[in-house]
C-alpha cells in the first residue's frame, strides 16, 4: 500500500504531524521554567496553557508554502519565515538578526551562507521544524529529503543542519507510510539508508545501536539532547526517542522531556514524528492545552 499523494490529504498528514510537533514544543518549552522540574520528574501537566516557540512558527511557515506551491520553494518560504518572525518565541540571535535583515530587502542566500565567518549555521532549527513536510512525502521519502534538505538553506547551510533536517523529514515519511509504522529498528536502518555520511549519520548510528537501552539517560549522555543547540548533538537522540515511542505520543514525550538539554526543540522533533503515523497524536486534553496554531497557518487550529 502507498501513501496517497492527492493535496488534500498531504495537507491532512501535514497537519496531523504540526500539531504534534506544537504540543511537543509548547509543552516541553514549559519545563524549562524551574517551579515546573517537579513536575516533570512526576510525569505531570503544568497548569495553563501552553505557549509554543519559534520551532512551531517556522514549522507553520513550512506547511503554509507546501500548502500553496505543493512543494518547497525557497523564496517563499524565506519570505514567510521573515514576514512572521516574532522575536519574543524563543528564536537564536543570529537567526533573529538574519530575519530582520530579510524583512528588511536582504538577499537570504548571502545572509545564510554568512554566518559563523562563512560556515552557515549548524544548529538544529532546520530540523525542529520539518517533521510535517516528511509527512506530506509520506509516498516518497526520498522527495521527502530532498525537499527537507531544499527547506535548510534559507537560514541553516552547514552540512550538519542541512543532514539533520533531511534525518528528521525521512523519519516522519517512513512513520506516516500506511503500511506502517515501522519497526523501530526500521525506522532508523530507513533514515540512515537516506541520508548522506556526516556527523549527524554517524549519530544516527550510533542510536541504532542502542535502541536496546531502557534508560534515556544514558542514550542522552552518549548521543546529546540538545544541550549544545547543534543539529548532530539533537537530531540522533530526537530519532532514538521517536523510534522508541511509535504510536504512544505520551511515552516518547515524557522520555524526551525527562533528560533535559533543548526540550523545546527534541520534544517537538519527537512530536512532530511520533504523530505523523498512526495512533501516534496527542491526546485531546493536550491539543486543548495548547495554544492555538497562529490565524495565518493553513487548515484548522489546534
Amino acid at each position: 500500500m502507498t501513501a496517497d499523494s492527492s493535496p488534500h490529504v498531504r495537507l491532512d498528514r501535514a497537519l496531523s504531524s504540526l500539531r504534534g510537533l506544537a504540543v511537543g514544543d509548547a509543552l516541553g518549552s514549559q519545563f524549562f521554567v524551574p517551579a515546573n522540574y517537579p513536575l516533570l520528574q512526576r510525569r505531570e501537566l503544568p497548569d495553563g496553557l501552553w505557549q509554543w516557540t519559534d520551532d512551531t512558527e517556522m514549522a507553520c511557515s513550512v506547511v503554509a508554502v507546501l500548502a500553496a506551491e505543493n512543494r518547497i520553494e525557497q523564496d517563499e518560504l524565506a519570505r514567510s519565515f521573515a514576514e512572521h518572525h516574532d522575536f519574543d518565541r524563543g528564536y537564536g540571535p543570529a537567526v533573529n538578526r538574519l530575519l530582520r535583515q530579510i524583512r528588511e530587502g536582504g538577499d537570504w542566500r548571502a545572509l545564510s551562507s554568512a554566518l559563523f565567518k562563512g560556515q552557515g549555521s549548524w544548529g538544529n532549527g532546520a530540523a525542529m521544524r520539518i517533521a510535517p513536510l516528511g509527512a506530506w512525502y509520506a509516498d516518497d521519502p526520498e522527495q521527502a529529503t530532498h525537499q527537507a534538505e531544499i527547506s535548510a538553506y534559507p537560514t541553516h547551510q552547514h552540512r550538519e543542519a542541512v543532514v539533520g533536517a533531511m534525518a528528521v523529514a525521512a523519519a516522519a515519511a517512513l512513520v506516516a507510510d500506511p503500511a506502517g509504522p515501522p519497526t523501530p529498528q526500521a525506522l532508523l536502518d530507513g533514515v540512515i539508508a537516506l541520508v548522506p555520511r556526516s556527523a549527524v549519520g554517524a549519530g544516527l548510528r550510533r542510536a541504532r545501536d542502542m535502541l536496546d537501552y531502557g534508560d534515556a539517560g544514558t542514550v542522552a549522555a552518549v548521543l546529546g539532547c540538545g544541550r549544545r543547540t547543534t543539529a548532530h548533538d539533537t537530531v540522533p537522540f530526537a530519532l532514538w526517542s521517536a523510534a522508541r515511542g511509535l504510536g504512544d505520543f505520551e511515552r516518547a514525550f515524557w522520555a524526551t522531556a525527562q533528560v533535559g538539554g533543548d526540550m523545546d526543540t527534541t520534544c517537538a522533533i519527537v512530536g512532530g514524528v511520533v504523530a505523523s503515523g498512526p495512533g501516534g497524536a496527542p491526546a485531546d486534553q493536550w491539543l486543548q492545552r495548547t495554544e492555538p496554531l497562529p490565524e495565518w497557518a493553513p487548515g484548522l487550529p489546534v
